[in-house]
């Protein structure tokens, strides 16, 4: 994978991508996890949450338990 720019990675199969951070808590307790969505379409959506519950390629590949997230954001590519 080669770097394109802050937050989005290119790969040969899948075009380039994106990392978003998920923050969720249960029970007082916090954790995150990061998903990769198609970096096209990260520039669709106004909000990160959108593209969560209205994106086809994400739905497909991602399920995301809404009730506890509390927050998302990109992830800039090092």
């Amino acid at each position: 994978m080669t770097t394109t720019a802050p937050g989005r990675t290119e790969g040969p199969e899948s075009g380039e991508m994106a990392t978003v951070r998920l923050l969720f808590v249960d029970e007082g307790s916090y954790r995150h996890e990061d998903v990769r969505v198609p970096a096209e379409s990260v520039e669709r959506y106004e909000r990160l949450i959108d593209l969560l519950q209205e994106e086809p390629a994400v739905l497909k590949r991602t399920y995301v338990d809404l009730g506890r997230l509390c927050a998302a954001h990109l992830v800039p590519e090092e």
